[in-house]
């Protein structure tokens, strides 16, 4: 009797231990990958390698991950410089304006982009935006890779070329330096 016992206390214990495993397993795969929707709803996959960031099918673009919120003056500010660079390089590089607000949304539970819509054309944002579930995993992912912690100050970009980290600039930062980076980058 105490052997059957034994042996059924140990299936259980094996079984919840696949489950558990599964689980984790799922949770490592999917944090590879974050699909975010931009204002226009187009969907942009980003894909993570380790501490690097690329964007799926664009490996070879020098990518600005811009992190910030609509209230916040510093990024307020930085919207237009950030415009300047993408009209400049337009071609070699993306700038993703990632929000940390999270989505307002319809009673139906679709995304409503109202305030950025207004926060893009108030600061003239002329670069993607994007409002999704996935913008705090994103956010948190890369904040992770830098080492920042969880309450990180905001403005926050974040640089990556074919993938691998060039740079981070946190508050405002003066449009040369970040253009100083991306000629770097670019090798230009």
């Amino acid at each position: 009797m105490l052997k059957k016992s034994f042996l059924s206390s140990l299936l259980i214990l094996i079984s919840f231990s696949f489950i558990s495993c599964s689980n984790d397993a799922n949770d490592m795969l999917s944090s590879n990958e974050h699909v975010l929707t931009s204002l226009k709803g187009k969907q942009i996959v980003v894909k993570q390698d380790g501490e690097n960031f690329y964007l799926d099918g664009q490996k070879d673009k020098l990518v600005i991950f811009d992190i910030f919120a609509t209230w916040c003056p510093p990024c307020q500010a930085s919207a237009s410089h950030l415009s300047s660079l993408q009209d400049k390089y337009k071609d070699d590089i993306l700038i993703i304006g990632v929000t940390i607000e999270k989505p307002e949304r319809t009673k139906e539970g679709a995304i409503i982009n109202d305030k950025l819509n207004k926060f893009k054309l108030k600061h003239n944002a002329r670069y993607t935006m994007v409002n999704s579930d996935e913008n705090s995993a994103l956010s948190d992912a890369i904040t992770k890779a830098l080492e920042m912690g969880p309450r990180y100050p905001i403005p926050l970009m974040a640089m990556y070329k074919d993938g691998k980290y060039i740079n981070h600039y946190v508050g405002a930062v003066q449009e040369e330096f970040v253009e100083s980076d991306i000629k770097r980058a670019l090798n230009k």
